[in-house]
């Protein structure tokens, strides 16, 4: 896949830099997988030296106020924002009904095939007003109370001397001031030390976009080298549309407070050998390491509308070995039940962990190496795996969701529960000594095997009832894979019950 690969600095350059002359200035996103999103365009204005004052309607409704940035990217005017008003209540019915409050105004009403206008006062608009900062501050928990208190507050209007609830017909009002405010808008008054046009890059945060990572994995009817197929699915909830936009998408846990909180160089490799099929077509998408995440870049500028989920293939493998992988891990702990105990309520406690689990886990393990066809760090997403029928139909076997992963980590990711495996765990032996400070605690492990072929199983067991402990007795080999875990490998033949058993000496 490597000869078909380019180069990242080119793909950059193309995605984000070659713009044609006669080419509008194109609007750029960087996407977070946090819902929001950083947005950049550019701004023409036109200067007086002195004061001007600038009015913005190409805004989302989504913008965070406080993170505008306007600046001149050639630094050849000096620009000053002595002022920033951000008016985020358009012009609506309920709007207008609260200016009119106390006031008379005309009702168009309509009875079948007549209509009439007729006065009517407004004692109640039931109007309620958006406040975008205690919605930046408390998030979906305002909007879900505001709105909650609007549906409780209907109008109420005075009609020939009698009160209603609710309008009687379709109020008629004045026409519209200057200073009307017909969607989100931003006003800025200027300063400058000389006049002249502009040309001005804002920047803004906004809520209301986000994107999402989703992998389809597809096994054959038989063996495991798969076939993997990601997308990058991006939705826009911001109230604007993106025209002709540059996007990119970041992936990482970057730190921003959420509503009600308190509180790059170019790595030198390709995600060309994910998206790059064999024609030798132009990836789709690139990436890069960016200070502390991965940024990802759409080789084509596109539109991304208001309302609108739009999705990019960016991973294409073919052949990539993996392996099923079973696992019984046969103790059942009741969380609710055992919630906040320390390890010395553990220790002391006899019936802890004596609960049996009888489901064996399938799981699906690849590698994320170059040497595997993969070896580019995957953001996290939904996994879903298919395996071919003997008819050739692909057939659904499983889903869950991976973490943001670096290249070169093994992925192991759980599918779902054997059904012709079992496993069956009860403790056998149980004693205290506390004037030694010792305790040993045995337990007898059994798997059964209903498949017509051999299967390996990992069976994990967790030490956990002190820190120092040691295996006094045990029936087969295990491993060591933490301070408080080992594990047994063992394989069962078709139709046999294999029994493990060990016993678990405990000092402090």
């Amino acid at each position: 896949m490597n000869r078909h690969s380019f180069s990242l600095l080119a793909c950059l350059l193309v995605s984000l830099f070659c713009v044609g002359a006669d080419e509008a200035p194109a609007p750029s996103l960087t996407i977070y997988n946090q819902d929001f999103a950083v947005v950049r365009q550019e701004v023409p204005l036109d200067l007086q030296a002195g004061t001007t004052s600038v009015r913005l309607t190409d805004i989302t409704a989504h913008v965070e106020p406080d993170s505008v940035i306007l600046r001149d990217p050639s630094g050849k005017h000096p620009l000053q924002v002595l002022e920033q008003n951000y008016r985020a209540d358009p012009v609506s019915e309920a709007l207008l009904l609260s200016l009119y409050e106390g006031k008379t105004i005309s009702f168009l009403v309509r009875t079948g095939d007549k209509q009439e206008v007729i006065p009517g006062k407004i004692i109640r608009s039931g109007y309620v007003p958006h406040d975008s900062m205690a919605e930046s501050r408390f998030g979906a928990q305002y909007y879900q109370s505001q709105m909650a208190y609007a549906q409780n507050s209907q109008p109420i209007v005075e009609i020939d001397g009698k009160v209603r609830f609710g309008l009687p017909g379709t109020p008629m009002f004045p026409a519209l001031a200057d200073d009307a405010v017909l969607k989100p808008t931003l006003q800025w008054l200027l300063g400058s030390e000389k006049s002249g046009p502009m040309l001005a890059e804002l920047s803004y945060v906004t809520g209301g976009m986000t994107w999402q990572a989703d992998y389809n994995i597809v096994a054959p009817e038989k063996g495991d080298l798969v076939d993997i197929v990601g997308w990058v699915t991006m939705d826009n909830q911001s109230g604007k549309d993106f025209e002709n936009a540059r996007i990119k998408l970041m992936a990482g846990d970057v730190n921003k407070l959420q509503p009600g909180s308190a509180g790059g160089a170019i790595n030198g490799r390709n995600f060309a050998q994910f998206a790059a099929l064999d024609s030798g077509m132009q990836p789709a998408v690139t990436e890069k390491a960016f200070d502390e995440y991965h940024l990802y870049s759409l080789a084509r500028r596109t539109t991304l509308h208001d309302r609108e989920t739009k999705q990019v293939e960016f991973v294409r493998a073919n052949g990539v070995a993996t392996k099923q992988v079973y696992i019984y891990d046969g103790v059942k702990i009741d969380g609710n039940r055992y919630n906040g105990w320390n390890i010395d309520m553990i220790r002391n406690n006899s019936e802890y962990g004596t609960e049996s689990n009888p489901k064996i886990w399938v799981m699906r393990e690849f590698s994320n190496s170059e040497a595997n066809h993969l070896g580019m760090p995957l953001p996290k997403g939904r996994v879903r795996f298919y395996r071919r029928n003997d008819d050739g139909q692909m057939e659904f076997t499983g889903e869950n969701v991976i973490d943001h992963t670096p290249r070169d980590e093994k992925i192991r990711i759980y599918t779902g529960n054997a059904f012709d495996l079992t496993g069956e765990r009860r403790r056998t032996d149980y004693r205290v000594d506390n004037n030694k400070h010792t305790l040993d605690e045995s337990f007898e492990i059994k798997l059964r095997n209903h498949k017509k072929g051999p299967v390996d199983i990992r069976v994990v067991e967790h030490l956990y009832r002190w820190m120092n402990w040691d295996v006094a007795m045990h029936s087969d080999p295990f491993n060591k894979t933490d301070s408080k875990t080992i594990e047994f490998p063992v394989t069962i033949a078709p139709d046999e019950e294999k029994t493990i058993a060990y016993t678990a000496h405990y000092s402090w």
